[in-house]
């Protein structure tokens, strides 16, 4: 039976519609073997999720999702087969969960000047114990009939420049990685092509990156196409960098991001999955 590989989706630990074990049953009928649960900036979800993976006989790979500073943008790392008991990574998750909660207390604070109350306590009920993101004041601003799909929200009130979008300082990019590598794991770029950066800056970012002790790159996402693939594994081969896919799966309803739903990776790349220990 062929390996079908998706190394980056989300649980209800952050902002995923469903809870680590539907998530698991959910890749299970897709015909995922082997996932990475990899929640923004928390490993809350790991545990179900292995309980899960092994009654499905699913491969997990333990994953995060970190927030990254470097010149003054965020950027995403996504850490694959780390180990989330390695103490300053968890030490690290508990900041930033201070620090979201930092940022969505702002958040609300500016829709409230927007004449929009009720935002925080809203979307601390929708998050639970999971990490507060962005996408939980979309949601919020959906369902008052703010606007009428996630985008616009982000596109109308929660974007870089946008009247509820607050900046934030997250970890510094070497700082991000040196936890993941030092926890066993292995530092990937997520979406690399999301963060509509020049050719110029791109070769910016992955020097650093590699520098810093960066491992791979993502090539292969949901919403991509070949020539963009093509782009992707350009720059993989450049740096040196092992290629990874995933979905980026938040939410069932979705219907163009499914999991395991990917093309394949380049035959060129390495798969960043021969660097991992199974």
């Amino acid at each position: 039976m062929a390996e079908i590989y998706d190394l980056h989706c989300h649980s209800t630990a952050s902002d995923g519609a469903l809870s680590p074990t539907e998530l698991i049953t959910r890749a299970h009928e897709q015909g995922v073997t082997s996932m990475a649960l990899t929640d923004h900036d928390t490993t809350n979800g790991l545990a179900e999720a292995r309980t899960a993976a092994t009654a499905k006989g699913i491969r997990l790979i333990p994953g995060i999702e970190l927030s990254v500073s470097w010149h003054d943008k965020c950027f995403h790392i996504v850490g694959l087969g780390i180990n989330p008991d390695y103490p300053p990574l968890a030490q690290a998750t508990q900041d930033l969960q201070n620090v979201r909660m930092e940022r969505a207390e702002k958040i609300a604070h500016k829709l409230e000047k927007k004449r929009i109350p009720g935002a925080l306590e809203a979307v601390k009920h929708a998050a639970g114990d999971g990490m507060i993101t962005r996408t939980h004041f979309a949601d919020f601003l959906l369902s008052q009939h703010h606007v009428s799909t996630q985008q616009e929200a982000f596109d109308r009130y929660l974007g870089q420049g946008k009247p509820a979008y607050v900046s934030t300082s997250w970890a510094e990019m070497s700082q991000a990685i040196k936890w993941i590598a030092e926890s066993g794991g292995v530092a990937v770029l997520a979406h690399p092509l999301r963060y509509k950066l020049t050719a110029n800056w791109m070769k910016r970012l992955l020097t650093a990156f590699k520098e810093a002790g960066g491992q791979g790159i993502e090539v292969v996402t949901s919403r991509i196409n070949a020539d963009e693939i093509k782009l992707i594994a350009g720059y993989a081969a450049s740096f040196g960098l092992a290629g990874s896919k995933g979905s980026d799966f938040h939410n069932p309803e979705n219907q163009w991001v499914e999991l395991g739903r990917l093309a394949p990776l380049p035959s060129a790349i390495k798969p960043v999955w021969e660097l991992l220990e199974f």
